[in-house]
């Protein structure tokens, strides 16, 4: 899956910060609960527009970004 599937990046609309997309949610607030220790129920329970499968795509492909930043193309867990 491609990022531009998962998320919505406009200048016009949250100052081009990276949303989710069909949401106003931005992404950096995922990754901001769960360094504060939160967890992905707790933010779905107060993100309620974000679907639990959106937010999990979102992960995937920040892992496999990392992975391959790393030197790991395609490395997973």
């Amino acid at each position: 899956m491609n990022a531009s599937d998962l998320v919505t990046i406009n200048p016009e609309t949250s100052d081009g910060t990276p949303v989710f997309k069909g949401t106003h949610v931005p992404v950096r607030i995922l990754f901001k609960y769960l360094a504060d220790n939160y967890s992905l129920e707790e933010f779905l329970e107060c993100f309620p527009s974000v679907p639990r499968e959106l937010a999990c795509q979102v992960l995937e492909c920040a892992a496999a970004a990392l992975a391959a930043a790393a030197g790991r193309p395609g490395a997973t867990g």
